[in-house]
């Protein structure tokens, strides 16, 4: 199963940084391009435990729906999403957040196998991975903007972050 490991450092709180990467509305800022949005379940805010969201989106010029599950969660520490419906055999993709001297490390361990056996596998070598990698690198980088500016009070407010 093919596992992409990110890496991203933030100059920003730990509860601001855990709350943008389950925020529905900044995913779908940092997916526009894919004119993704959620369509049930969980489809504005924060997304939390046993909650889910199916979202469609444009990959590879084919229009597709991903339902999703938040199946483990500790604020700020790590939340878990996977899979529950959709192209994929399995998604499992888990959101650590580690905070030392007001800098967060933000570990993403996404994991996925594509369906259709020996093609789905060599489809994984040739284009997934890395457009699956491209994705979650974009999405990171909007998450650091965000969070390190003032942009994050658009999306989070200011009520519990002032």
């Amino acid at each position: 199963m093919p596992k992409i490991e990110l890496i991203t450092k933030i100059n920003a709180p730990i509860d601001v940084c855990f709350d943008l990467a389950r925020s529905i509305d900044l995913h779908r800022i940092s997916t526009a391009h894919t004119s993704e949005e959620a369509i049930s379940g969980v489809t504005s805010g924060l997304i939390g435990l046993n909650e889910h969201v199916t979202w469609r989106a444009t990959h590879f010029g084919i229009t597709q729906t991903l339902s999703s599950k938040i199946t483990g969660f500790d604020r700020p520490h790590y939340f878990v999403d996977e899979q529950i419906q959709g192209a994929f055999k399995s998604i499992h993709h888990l959101h650590q957040f580690e905070e030392t001297n007001g800098i967060v490390t933000m570990t993403d361990d996404f994991e996925f196998s594509a369906p259709y056996g020996v093609f789905g596998r060599v489809f994984n070598a040739l284009i997934l991975t890395s457009y699956l990698r491209k994705l979650l690198i974009q999405r990171n980088k909007i998450i650091k903007q965000y969070a390190e500016t003032d942009q994050w009070k658009l999306v989070l407010g200011e009520q519990k972050y002032s």
